[in-house]
């Protein structure tokens, strides 16, 4: 009898492995995967941000590293809910409502404060002291608490069995960021 209950449940256990191998293949759970990326500021996320904080000339080095911080922060406080998931074939769509901090509210504010209040950031020759105005602006992102939800669609194809994410974009990106 022990012999019995012994093979039922190595054949249990083999069920139970063999299925598991296609749970992390799914569409959502690619979602999950690539979300959690940027939670653990995973190096490829972190490599991304560099390259598109590096390439903003408009910025100061000291400027630039208090951006990337408000993004690795945006990043590790970014929760989300998958709400959905449709398989159809070859291609699948997860709809994902993301959580971020309204970086985008706080940058709006900033810019009709300096469409209002011109002189400034303005240097003694006039013009736009870049910054001023930088400064300012990154100063009230720093203080963002507000949060907002966006829904973000992961669109999905298979290839060679496996589920495959396409390129978000820059919209996408943007909610991410707490830019849209």
């Amino acid at each position: 009898m022990k012999k019995y209950i012994r093979l039922l449940f190595v054949v249990i256990f083999i069920f139970i492995m063999s299925g598991c191998g296609n749970i992390t293949d799914t569409p959502s759970s690619k979602v999950e995967n690539f979300m959690s990326k940027y939670q653990r500021l995973d190096s490829e996320v972190l490599l991304q941000l560099d390259n598109v904080v590096s390439s903003n000339n408009e910025l100061t080095d000291d400027q630039k590293e208090d951006y990337r911080g408000l993004m690795e922060r945006q990043y590790q406080d970014l929760s989300y809910k998958i709400k959905d998931e449709k398989i159809n074939g070859e291609n699948a769509t997860v709809i994902v409502e993301v959580e971020v901090y309204d970086y985008r509210n706080s940058i709006n504010k900033s810019e009709a404060y300096y469409e209002q209040n011109k002189k400034d950031f303005q240097k003694e020759d006039g013009t736009l002291d870049l910054k001023k105005y930088w400064d300012y602006k990154i100063k009230e992102m720093k203080i963002v608490d507000d949060r907002v939800k966006q829904e973000i669609t992961f669109t999905f194809h298979k290839d060679d069995g496996k589920w495959i994410l396409e390129d978000l974009s820059d919209l996408d990106r943007d909610k991410i960021h707490g830019l849209y």
